[in-house]
């Protein structure tokens, strides 16, 4: 089975567009696993969400953003540890679609599937055994740990079993592996310093061999929209998740 992995969208509708239509053009690849944060950041939400929701191949999960911004949508308890970017979250859950808040609402965090006889995880982050259903509020991802096959081995080190970890949240590149399993975050597709948006392909048989790759698009409209919309914290996320590229 050849299966494609992308994560951390962040509201960006001209990156995913072009990744989309990538694996579209391959025509070989039978599933899609958005391992969550769609939302956030970027602002394209609802155009976004209608793509991804109207797409049969695609599985998705939750991640920490799409959970806080769910969290306002819903009026329950807000995480401390997201109050810098409250005024943006409510700004993103004043105007995204309440039919796909109630989607993303019944989403789950992971996905533990048997493929071609190999144990896989999907999940946003590491979340221990203990917090599985633990609001958002209480911060149940784990804390980010640097991207080296020792930390990767530490944090998931519950995984025994599994062969592949999929994940996303922290947005550079992790691909690494032991003896016993893989641990893949293909980076940001929606947050990178240049027009570029990577995911992966995954072919999964009696082995399991991934390619890392990235998709050039145009996104200077999307990073000029920033301003156009007034977005909250846009200075910020222009300098920090997108690298200035307006700048230079």
């Amino acid at each position: 089975m050849r299966i494609a992995v992308l994560t951390d969208i962040h509201g960006n509708l001209p990156a995913v567009e072009a990744v989309l239509a990538d694996i579209d053009k391959r025509g070989d690849i039978e599933h899609i696993y958005c391992l969550g944060d769609m939302l956030a950041i970027g602002y394209e939400t609802n155009r976004i969400l209608e793509l991804l929701f109207g797409r049969e191949d695609i599985l998705m999960i939750t991640g920490n953003h799409d959970e806080a911004v769910l969290a306002l949508s819903r009026q329950e308890t807000y995480p401390e540890s997201h109050q810098s970017e409250r005024a943006h979250h409510q700004w993103i859950a004043d105007r995204t679609d309440p039919g796909y808040l109630d989607k993303i609402h019944r989403l789950p965090r992971q996905i533990f599937q048997q493929i071609e006889g190999h144990a896989v995880l999907f999940t946003h982050y590491h979340i221990s055994h203990d917090k599985a259903t633990t609001h958002i509020s209480e911060n149940p991802f784990s804390r980010i740990v640097k991207p080296s096959l020792e930390s990767l081995e530490l944090l998931f080190q519950e995984q025994t079993d599994t062969e592949l970890i999929c994940f996303g949240h922290h947005h550079p590149l992790h691909h690494f592996r032991n003896n016993r399993s893989i641990f893949l975050n293909p980076g940001s597709l929606g947050c990178q310093p240049k027009p570029a948006a990577p995911y992966a392909i995954i072919d999964i048989k009696e082995e399991i061999k991934i390619k890392l790759t990235e998709v050039l698009y145009d996104n200077r409209s999307f990073l000029e929209g920033y301003e156009r919309l007034k977005v909250p914290e846009r200075d910020i996320i222009l300098k920090i998740f997108h690298g200035g590229q307006l700048q230079k």
